[in-house]
């Protein structure tokens, strides 16, 4: 036991943590997918006719956003607990985040003005195509950098798959740490690995958001 920081065990830890970032990256691209696809149907759900659809949306929506992502997890391990963990955990970041960017589809699709709605009407252009041709184009063009901004946050709380044993990287430091009382390496190391790969896309996000906004 070393009581100064312990180079050797940064180098040691490094392998088993860059293992770890793989699922976390992996969670977070995947979680992402989910939470894109699933917010876009439901805020387009969201506008249906009928009531029978857009009630029960809602209130599942108000749910998914009232509870803690954590509790989440911890449920859906219990229920589906023949299901593989990293499975459960990217299903569940990604119904998690799908409850917020629906809502921000819901306002990219608002600010799409409304003479290119009545454009459509004129031109009798069925929904379909009004929704694929003319509608969805510019609101995910509008909400692309808020989209990313929470595929951003995903990434950092993919640390949360820890409780239901899915090995990502706060998982493998925590089980390192443990080994080889070297937690302060391990947490450090794993919290700069966390900084280099999220600083930049954020960075990149605020370009992509200064440039839609001209």
């Amino acid at each position: 036991m070393n009581d100064g920081f312990d180079w050797g065990a940064v180098r040691e830890s490094l392998p088993l943590l860059l293992e770890g970032f793989r699922i976390t990256l992996l969670a977070t691209v995947l979680g992402t997918l989910v939470a894109a696809v699933l917010g876009l149907a439901v805020a387009v759900a969201g506008r249906a006719p009928s009531r029978f659809v857009t009630v029960p949306v809602r209130l599942v929506m108000e749910f998914v956003r009232s509870t803690p992502l954590l509790v989440q997890l911890v449920g859906a391990a219990a229920l589906f607990n023949t299901v593989e963990p990293l499975y459960i955990g990217i299903t569940v970041l990604g119904v998690h985040y799908a409850a917020y960017t629906s809502e921000v589809y819901r306002a990219g699709i608002d600010g799409v003005p409304k003479g290119q709605w009545e454009a459509c009407r004129a031109l009798s252009l069925s929904p379909r195509r009004t929704w694929q041709a003319v509608i969805l184009p510019q609101a995910v063009r509008n909400v692309l950098p808020a989209l990313g901004n929470y595929a951003i946050s995903m990434f950092k709380e993919t640390p949360f798959l820890a409780v239901i044993t899915v090995q990502e990287m706060v998982f493998e430091a925590r089980y390192y740490g443990a080994e080889h009382f070297a937690y302060t390496e391990v947490f450090t190391l794993a919290g700069l690995i966390f900084l280099v790969a999220s600083y930049p896309t954020s960075l990149l996000m605020r370009k992509l958001e200064k440039r839609l906004g001209h």
